[in-house]
């Protein structure tokens, strides 16, 4: 979050003695704790941070770059986004969203991981995979037999698997096209 330095939080705990390791910088860190000193650093974390959080929960954010369709999902554009790369703080993954599609089909794979493939109204249809979505809303709705139309939003990649290149979609988050959020 903004205006948190979670380094300077973690390295400020593990000199308390909250924790077995620790260090990081504004934008990221890293911890070991026991299982016995967790309330302490709860404690210690919420009189650091929370004052500088506010009194307001926190609202989801999923910025969006542009609107595709399917068939505009190609490797020629996954090859210009990467040329603007490397992509971390100060230069976001570009984001897409795919307006109107539909799941024509979709497996659980590995740990709770959906991979799907999404239609258009017009012929191009890109595959996709959402990480961990069966432990949120978007995992059922992407697995849902009726095929809602959906808004899908996430990065493009190449997928490089079996000595084979395709575009896919790793998918962030969707939203039924009548407009219920889904994760």
């Amino acid at each position: 979050m903004r205006g948190v330095d979670l380094g300077a939080a973690v390295i400020a705990a593990r000199q308390a003695g909250l924790l077995v390791n620790g260090g990081g910088h504004a934008m990221a860190a890293g911890l070991t704790v026991t299982r016995e000193a967790l309330p302490s650093l709860a404690h210690f974390l919420d009189e650091r941070i929370g004052p500088l959080l506010g009194a307001a929960p926190p609202v989801r954010e999923l910025g969006i770059d542009a609107a595709l369709s399917p068939a505009a999902a190609t490797q020629e554009l996954v090859a210009m986004i990467e040329r603007v790369g490397p992509f971390g703080a100060g230069n976001a993954l570009p984001r897409f969203v795919l307006t109107s599609v539909r799941v024509s089909y979709a497996q659980t794979v590995g740990e709770g991981h959906v991979r799907c493939t999404l239609v258009g109204s017009e012929r191009g249809r890109v595959d996709a995979i959402a990480f961990r979505a069966n432990q949120t809303a978007l995992g059922p709705a992407l697995l849902d037999r009726a095929r809602p139309v959906l808004h899908v939003a996430g990065a493009l990649r190449i997928d490089r698997f079996g000595g084979r290149e395709s575009v896919r979609l790793q998918i962030d988050d969707a939203v039924a096209a009548a407009g219920s959020v889904l994760a």
